[in-house]
């Protein structure tokens, strides 16, 4: 809600996740994925509102929790933030050292050991599951790649062996090198300690990579969830829109999805694509599509 006017910037997203899989949800910037992020740890804005629930495997509801709940048990111990535009949330004047010896102080307490050995010694082993190297603890943030910031910030969010793992954008500005690094690290840490993995991204080719279901976002909203064996083979996606994003890769059609997503504060009646779609008819303009058998679209 801003200015007065109400906002559904996420509406009915519903999918579950179990321990060792990987969820991929895509979508051009501005659809909602970050909110959805935000949401699950209890970071959206005050006047922000939400319905539903979001249980997490021991039955806790991180919507209706409390925030000492979210801050005491939750962050950073059930889910793990690998946060978009990692450099941006590190502190410019402490070194990572510093940055991963204060996380295990606050995630392991007495577990890390009551002496500086001991909580070094943990704050390098995060480090070294995220194969950021040991070289370079002792640098700031501004001293450090984009790419290193990436596995810094990955580290930081392993520390808690948190049962999901949320990576948001978590290849942003990466070269095509870094990229898969980043990702096979990710789907590794996850695979090795039965983790779960939701990986918000516009990177198809990425999510190609690690993810065992595609979830695609458009407008505020999921319009198809697949398994990525069938969303990137055969038969493909069933959505138009789905479609059109696989279309715009330069390895596919190299073609560009027409027009530009309708503002959240001003949604259609009916189906938020039916603007940009070829295949758009009377009852795509008057009534909004349900999501069934995987997908939201009256053609599908």
């Amino acid at each position: 809600m801003g200015g007065g006017q109400y906002v559904e910037a996420v509406t009915g997203a519903t999918f579950t996740l179990a321990a060792r899989e990987c969820l991929a949800l895509v979508g051009e910037s501005g659809c909602g994925k970050s909110v959805l992020a935000s949401a699950l740890l209890g970071l959206l804005p005050g006047n922000a509102e939400t319905a539903g629930s979001a249980r997490l495997a021991d039955g806790l509801d991180v919507l209706a929790a409390d925030e000492p709940t979210l801050a005491r048990t939750v962050r950073g111990r059930r889910i793990g933030l690998v946060p978009q535009s990692p450099a941006a949330h590190l502190t410019p004047v402490r070194t990572i050292r510093s940055h991963l010896e204060e996380t295990v102080r606050e995630l392991a307490g007495r577990a890390a050991g009551r002496g500086r050995a001991a909580l070094r010694a943990r704050a390098e082993a995060a480090a070294g599951r995220a194969a950021f190297p040991a070289t370079h603890l002792d640098r700031h943030p501004h001293e450090l790649s984009g790419g290193l910031a990436q596995r810094a910030a990955t580290a930081l969010a392993l520390i808690g062996d948190a049962p999901l793992l949320l990576a948001d954008e978590p290849t942003t500005g990466l070269d095509r090198d870094l990229v898969h690094r980043t990702v096979d690290e990710l789907r590794a840490h996850t695979r090795e300690a039965g983790r779960a993995l939701l990986m918000i991204t516009h990177d198809l080719a990425a999510a190609e990579r690690i993810a065992d279901t595609v979830a695609v976002m458009y407008a505020g909203r999921i319009v198809e969830i697949a398994p990525a064996e069938a969303f990137f083979g055969v038969p493909g996606p069933r959505h138009p829109y789905a479609r059109g994003l696989l279309d715009a890769l330069p390895e596919r059609a190299f073609t560009p999805v027409p027009g530009a997503p309708p503002e959240l504060g001003a949604l259609p009646p009916g189906c938020a694509f039916a603007g940009r779609c070829a295949r758009a008819d009377a009852t795509c303009r008057a009534q909004r599509p349900l999501l069934a058998e995987g997908v939201a679209c009256h053609h599908a």
